[in-house]
């Protein structure tokens, strides 16, 4: 039961249940940051938080410059709000640097290559201009810098991380990039202080209840950081211990919402990803079936009840989509109720579901 109260919790504080927001850039500000290493799965992510939105709203609103996906915590790519994207890659950015070095020692680069490839991006993308990932790495090459194996993507890595470009719009199904100051010229500006209570704040009230090892652990920032940034932001927050841990979260009232809801998450969502702990939502034994092999890619969830009870998978055709799911165990009488969720991702997609079955 413990347990339980915290995932039902969770999912009222993340939006999955309950109120939504309006906008995508909404979604995005309140999350803090979306986890985002798979483009259309964290469009979902986005999607499931608002209402009545479609991908197209969301793939607007980074057109519109309202939200940006760069690589600001962890150095782990994710959307942020487009004002953002600065202060928050600050925070971390020269401990996830310094820490580089040895990766650029395998790679036979050095911090002086890095800044001749930063110049070149630089002289390239100046005046709004947008280039291709295969147009980045052809600019690299034809300047004698090697771009095989992990090279050419720890390039536009360092100079995302650096606050040098970030991606921007799709283009013929081709991901972008754009210089960050041209794309946000007008980037807030905090200290260390207020971007550390900021993003504290931000994470407890989307995540909670969450410990602060889950947001060291979400924000990639050291417990020192962490313990301050609370210390700042705490007057706004409550907490409550449970069985020893001390969890926070906004002291706002619970919002009502369905004991046993239905949910078909995308995989990488936050629900799973934003935490150290995820034993209150994704039972041990089940991990495995998550993350198969360990590979480090999370698949879409099937979500009841606050629980992950299974996983699902999308086949897009021309003009339909088929769903079929996964459950761990059987699931009684909630077929239906997974249609229903899943007719909500058809929609989303602006496609019609074709069919929904469970494997």
């Amino acid at each position: 039961m413990i347990f339980e109260n915290i995932s039902f919790r969770r999912l009222v504080s993340q939006r999955i249940g309950g109120e939504k927001f309006e906008t995508p850039e909404a979604v995005v500000k309140w999350m803090g940051a979306i986890q985002a290493q798979d483009y259309m799965q964290s469009l979902w992510a986005i999607g499931l938080r608002t209402q009545a939105r479609t991908v197209a709203d969301v793939e607007q609103a980074i057109a519109n410059r309202k939200i940006v996906r760069t690589w600001p915590m962890r150095g782990t790519i994710h959307f942020v709000p487009a004002e953002d994207a600065k202060w928050m890659l600050s925070l971390s950015a020269s401990r996830i640097i310094a820490a580089d070095s040895r990766r650029l020692r395998q790679l036979e680069f050095t911090v002086e290559l890095m800044k001749r490839c930063q110049d070149l991006f630089c002289d390239a993308l100046n005046g709004g201009r947008q280039r291709s990932r295969p147009e980045m790495m052809s600019l690299l090459e034809e300047a004698g810098i090697p771009t095989n194996g992990q090279r050419g993507y720890h390039i536009l890595w360092y100079a995302a991380q650096s606050g040098v470009i970030c991606l921007g719009p799709m283009q013929d199904k081709q991901q972008t990039f754009v210089l960050l100051d041209e794309w946000v010229p007008e980037s807030r500006a905090l200290s260390h202080e207020e971007a550390l209570a900021e993003l504290v704040g931000r994470f407890f009230a989307s995540h909670g209840p969450a410990t602060l090892h889950d947001f060291a652990r979400w924000s990639g920032l050291t417990m020192a950081d962490a313990r301050l940034g609370l210390e700042f932001t705490k007057t706004n927050l409550v907490s409550e211990e449970i069985e020893g841990t001390v969890y926070w979260m906004a002291g706002d009232e619970a919002v009502s919402i369905s004991n046993d809801g239905v949910y078909l998450l995308p995989g990488f969502d936050e629900y799973l990803l934003g935490y150290k702990d995820r034993s209150a939502v994704l039972a041990a034994q089940h991990a495995q079936k998550i993350v198969p092999g360990s590979n480090g890619i999370f698949l879409p969830m099937i979500v009841i009840a606050g629980q992950v009870v299974g996983t699902w998978k999308r086949s897009l055709r021309k003009k339909a989509i088929d769903i079929t799911f996964n459950p761990f165990a059987p699931l009684g009488n909630l077929e239906e109720r997974l249609v229903e969720a899943a007719s909500a991702y058809s929609d989303f997609m602006g496609l019609p579901l074709s069919s929904a079955v469970i494997a």
